[in-house]
């Protein structure tokens, strides 16, 4: 690579729906300085992804077969990818594919970097799951990770050596949430005087919806106060779970008080419209959607699951409750809706905080740092290639 060359960077990621980590994904890829970067990215196939990316200005090259056990033809798309694009960098986001990519590097001797999201993508059963850490250590010089409790779980037990494991937060666009919630409408509960607590995320068991709807049990149950309603933003992630849910919340008689609407396409205008953010995860890494409903002006409630108490400082910016608790999360509710002039502190300095600390250009920059340097230090090794295939 030339001095004045652009460096080529190869973004991957082997999901195909919307989420935190697939946010991440987009943003990173789409944002990079086009005098110094440039950006290719690769998934494996159609769905939400893929259109979201062409609307950023992004067309994504496929790679086929990436959640079916181990492919071949996946590994065959990724290696000839890097050689055609002249890929200097490799950046795969998710443990799946953060082993594809570790081997594409060892093959083709390109530097990769893998960031970890949570651990909620590392299958404990899997029999294999030493020598994938095996290869990634192999491959990758630095593993990234959005927290410091995820850092710590991959450090801690030897799967990557602390030396190389770095911590880059997710950050978000700030201006634009803040700029929504201006336009929506005034703090404040409804015309009705409900209270209007809003949840984002895809349904999955790792954010206990199911405890959240005891939670807002425990609400329908007071007889003073205002009356709650829970709107839960995102598609469902496995089979059945769903339903499980739509079950209980009737089960609970709560059908008139929570709805369930589904993914948003529109996450800025549905953080304006709510009083309250919750989020009762039982296992996070640092949710985007902590640091949007931070960035929207959104009073927040979450556990302590790993990433939210990274971003938030109990009764300074947020309040944290422990994990599943329903009685704790509606106590915290209770607590800020009873006292709005104490959440709308939370909320400002929450606004703070993430203007200072988790911003968009941060992030990125931090990314632009680690390209360069790998791509700099490629540059240098002369090395001989410790494995050849040309597929």
């Amino acid at each position: 690579m030339t001095a004045n060359a652009t460096i080529g960077v190869l973004h991957t990621i082997d999901t195909t729906g919307p989420g935190g980590a697939e946010t991440v994904f987009r943003e990173v890829a789409r944002r990079l300085d086009p005098a110094r970067f440039r950006s290719v990215v690769a998934i494996p196939g159609e769905g939400w992804l893929a259109q979201d990316l062409r609307a950023h200005g992004l067309h994504p090259e496929w790679l086929r077969d990436a959640r079916r056990g181990w492919s071949l033809r996946y590994l065959t798309d990724l290696v000839r990818l890097v050689r055609r694009q002249r890929i200097d960098v490799i950046h795969a986001h998710l443990f799946g594919a953060s082993v594809y990519a570790s081997v594409a590097g060892l093959l083709t001797r390109r530097p990769v970097v893998a960031t970890f999201h949570g651990d909620v993508d590392i299958d404990p059963e899997d029999r294999a799951i030493g020598a994938k850490f095996a290869l990634i250590r192999a491959a990758v010089p630095y593993t990234v990770c959005v927290s410091e409790r995820l850092r710590s779980s991959l450090t801690a037990p030897g799967r990557i050596p602390a030396g190389r494991c770095m911590r880059i937060p997710n950050g978000v666009d700030v201006d634009r949430y803040a700029a929504a919630t201006t336009l929506k409408r005034q703090r404040g509960h409804s015309a009705d005087g409900t209270v209007v607590i809003g949840a984002l995320g895809n349904i999955r068991p790792a954010k206990d919806y199911g405890g959240l709807l005891r939670a807002i049990a425990i609400l329908a149950a007071r007889t003073d106060g205002p009356r709650f309603r829970l709107v839960i933003a995102g598609q469902p992630d496995r089979a059945g779970l769903y339903e499980s849910l739509l079950a209980e919340r009737a089960a609970l008689g709560l059908d008139d008080r929570v709805s369930f609407i589904g993914h948003c396409a529109d996450v800025p205008e549905f953080l304006a419209g709510l009083d309250l953010f919750v989020m009762g995860s039982v296992s996070e890494g640092l949710p985007v959607a902590v640091l949007e409903a931070m960035a929207s002006g959104v009073p927040v409630v979450a556990t302590r699951c790993g990433g939210p108490e990274e971003a938030l400082r109990d009764r300074e910016s947020g309040v944290l409750v422990p994990p599943r608790d329903p009685a704790a999360l509606a106590g915290a509710i209770v607590w800020l809706a009873d006292e709005p002039e104490r959440a709308r502190a939370l909320a400002g300095q929450a606004l703070a905080d993430v203007h200072a600390r988790f911003s968009m250009e941060a992030m990125v920059g931090a990314y632009e740092g680690l390209y360069e340097q790998l791509a700099a230090r490629a540059g240098r090794d002369d090395a001989p290639a410790r494995m050849r295939w040309t597929p």
